[in-house]
């Protein structure tokens, strides 16, 4: 039995993830007390119950500070039972929590007793903290919109074999911010700029000029190998270690051309190298 565990801050996009495998298939269950894990997955394991291969949870920090601390212990209990466990993180810049809060008019569920949402996010990270730090996947929600969220949910959980590692390839820009979500992050900026060229600025890395432009010049080609060898090298390290899930992300000024390019060609390599479907998020074309 497959079973994936759903936490992360209020607002980051718990309940979309949970919807989005749902509609995979998995039988969900959002808010469950985490002591009663051991339970909910002897039932699903039952030959009278057995109706379900794939189960998700919702845990979030109502579930009280004891049985958080005691969270280290209800793991290796689960994984005792012989389930294949994953635990998937979401988090956002708190900016933007605030925001999400103020559009919905919703109240943060530990912001009870008149404490600021500012001092309840805060309250909240601090809490799920034990969570965070055993997470296979970690996804930063700052710049992605329900579509998204629910896209890259079923791309990298819903759809993944267990025995495999998710993959994901992903552009972005500097000055909208650095992904918190990174395994790996390469810096393309050295690079020739295609922006500076007045009939390449409005296209992308995905347009045959840019990539032709990009692709005459050595230095491009110098980093498109020198990553692609070091990625090489490395991931069958953290395929060993049983990883889940790795994120590799190149980032360029606007995450428009050059991150765009690289990643493209990498994740195509990769693809044809492994002979599996790789995930491709360009974030600031989506």
């Amino acid at each position: 039995m497959r079973l994936i565990i759903i936490s992360g801050l209020s607002g980051s996009g718990k309940t979309v993830a949970l919807h989005a495998l749902e509609d995979e298939g998995f039988y969900c269950i959002d808010n469950l007390h985490p002591g009663l894990l051991p339970a909910f997955v002897n039932n699903l394991l039952s030959p009278k119950v057995k109706l379900y291969e794939e189960a998700a949870v919702g845990i979030d920090a109502r579930s009280g500070v004891e049985e958080l601390r005691n969270f280290n212990n209800i793991l290796e209990e689960l994984r005792s039972l012989g389930v294949e466990l994953e635990i998937v993180y979401l988090q956002a810049e708190i900016h933007t929590l605030i925001k999400r809060f103020s559009e919905t008019r919703r109240k943060h569920p530990l912001s009870r007793k008149g404490l600021p949402l500012i001092e309840a996010i805060h309250l909240e990270r601090s809490l799920l903290s034990a969570i965070a730090e055993h997470a296979d996947l970690t996804i930063d929600t700052t710049l992605t919109n329900v579509h998204q969220l629910s896209s890259q949910i079923r791309e990298r959980i819903g759809r993944i074999h267990v025995s495999s590692l998710s993959l994901q390839f992903q552009s972005f820009g500097f000055k909208h911010g650095v992904p918190g979500d990174s395994d790996f992050l390469f810096d393309a900026r050295c690079l020739p700029n295609p922006h500076w060229e007045a009939h390449l600025r409005h296209q992308t890395g995905l347009d045959s000029a840019v990539q032709q432009y990009l692709s005459s010049h050595p230095m491009v080609e110098d980093m498109y190998r020198d990553i692609q060898h070091f990625l090489q090298t490395w991931i069958p390290h953290f395929e060993a270690e049983n990883r889940s899930y790795l994120t590799v992300s190149i980032g360029c000024t606007g995450g428009q051309h050059r991150s765009v390019y690289l990643v493209q060609r990498l994740a195509s390599a990769f693809q044809d190298e492994r002979g599996t479907e790789i995930a491709i998020r360009h974030r600031e074309l989506s």
